[in-house]
């Protein structure tokens, strides 16, 4: 028997990048002060209206989001939705497509047109911006979006292209944005921006992502504050004296670096080289043992042949990241390097891919060997089963590995606890609840 919507209801699903999901988040607040009386996310129950923030970044992303569109309209002529609407990334590139190939959509927004969406659904006007966030997160972190587009040029990148240049939210906001997080419950705050190097640079006329950082610290309202997604290029050095200095900041970096291989590098127009980079990673090191290190790079991008791939390989080996994640060229129309073509074959593109993640599931497991019979604070994630799944300062949630935690005593989502690490394996610990000091 089909289920059957109620009035005002409305669901948001979310793919993509976390960015993406703060956009739902934001919508959902707006949506809900606006006579919408039942918000969820991802959810599968039925409602009036569901609406599809999409990723368009890369190929396989498109493909996802088409799928899920098409999904989405398949259930609504069912019954189970009243409207689909899409909105994001994949809508701002590709509307008129959109338009044309899928024609049943009931509306169809960019990333910027959250106000016209809403305005479409016809709320309570009055309401519309009044809402707060409506956490899509299990409750105890959230991200904090700290800035909206990007001014870099990046050759393989579309997302200049798609959201636009670099606008940095006032300092002022974010600390009032991280208290009304925290009064939620929120416990871990997860920076993110498309570039976060570059925070301030467009208000303040400097880079001011070490300030910003500093206030957050000493507002002192967030058990865990985490930093993502800071370009190499002018990297803002005290951002490592700050994180020296604030044991709630994590010591924990997400650099995306792509490449080394200097011929690939200016392909990619970076704007930043191999003896840059290698200076930027032994600087961190220095400055700031123990921390982490995640970063993410691009197999096949065009002119990697064999010798640069080569070099690609014996720099992660050398380098041993704590964390990596690494992702295969995609050709993406209006992009710089289009031009280039798409020069390396799918299936060497994968091949690179999977001996670069061979290479660092040894680097991983060898890491995880030596936390064997150590003390580390856990934040619990969620229980699973008859133990608990939590993270250590060095883990960010979905993209990092987990610490399973035997605790003998109830535990809930948030909480923060010394574990002595009993496991490891290539990518998890695990362990047993402690009052040793860590």
């Amino acid at each position: 028997m089909k289920k059957q919507y109620s009035r005002n209801t409305l669901t948001i699903a979310t793919l993509g990048c976390a960015k993406n999901l703060v956009d739902s988040e934001v919508l959902a607040g707006k949506l809900s002060m606006a006579g919408y009386r039942k918000v969820s996310h991802n959810s599968n129950d039925p409602a009036e209206v569901v609406i599809l923030n999409t990723c368009g970044f890369i190929g396989d992303a498109k493909e996802e989001s088409v799928d899920t569109i098409l999904e989405l309209l398949k259930a609504r002529d069912e019954g189970y939705y009243g409207k689909v609407i899409v909105m994001g990334c994949l809508s701002q590139r590709y509307r008129q497509e959109l338009e044309r190939e899928i024609p049943g959509l009931d509306g169809i927004f960019g990333v910027n047109e959250q106000r016209e969406l809403i305005r479409s659904l016809k709320p309570d006007l009055k309401k519309e911006l009044k809402g707060e966030r409506l956490l899509g997160t299990p409750g105890h972190y959230a991200y904090l979006k700290i800035s909206e587009g990007c001014d870099r040029s990046c050759a393989f990148c579309a997302i200049p292209a798609i959201r636009g240049p670099q606008y940095s939210v006032p300092m002022e906001s974010l600390l009032e944005e991280s208290r009304r997080l925290s009064d939620a419950g929120v416990r871990e705050l997860i920076l993110i921006a498309q570039d976060s190097t570059r925070y301030g640079t467009d208000l303040y006329g400097k880079r001011a992502l070490p300030a910003l950082l500093e206030k957050l610290a000493r507002q002192g309202n967030m058990a865990w504050i985490r930093l993502h997604y800071a370009y190499p290029l002018d990297f803002p050095l005290d951002v490592l004296r700050v994180m020296r200095d604030y044991p709630q900041i994590c010591p924990y970096l997400d650099i995306p670096l792509q490449h080394i291989s200097p011929k690939i590098l200016r392909g990619m127009k970076r704007g930043v080289g191999k003896g840059k980079t290698l200076a930027l990673l032994d600087t961190i090191r220095r400055l700031l043992p123990g921390a982490a290190i995640r970063t993410t790079l691009i197999t096949g991008f065009p002119g990697e042949g064999e010798k640069e791939f080569r070099e690609l390989y014996e720099f992660v080996e050398s380098q041993r990241f704590h964390r990596l994640g690494v992702f295969t060229y995609s050709r993406e129309e209006g992009t710089p390097a289009y031009v280039l073509g798409d020069t390396v074959p799918e299936k060497v593109k994968q091949q690179r891919r999977d001996t670069l993640m061979e290479l660092q599931m040894s680097i991983a497991s060898a890491y995880n060997r030596k936390q064997l019979g150590s003390v580390m604070q856990v934040i619990i994630d969620r229980a699973d089963g008859e133990s608990y799944s939590g993270r250590t300062v060095y883990d960010s949630p979905e993209v990092d590995q987990e610490v399973n935690v035997a605790a003998g005593v109830q535990l809930k989502p948030g909480d923060l606890c010394k574990v002595r690490i009993t496991t490891a394996g290539e990518y998890d610990l695990g362990g047993i609840l402690t009052d040793e000091p860590a």
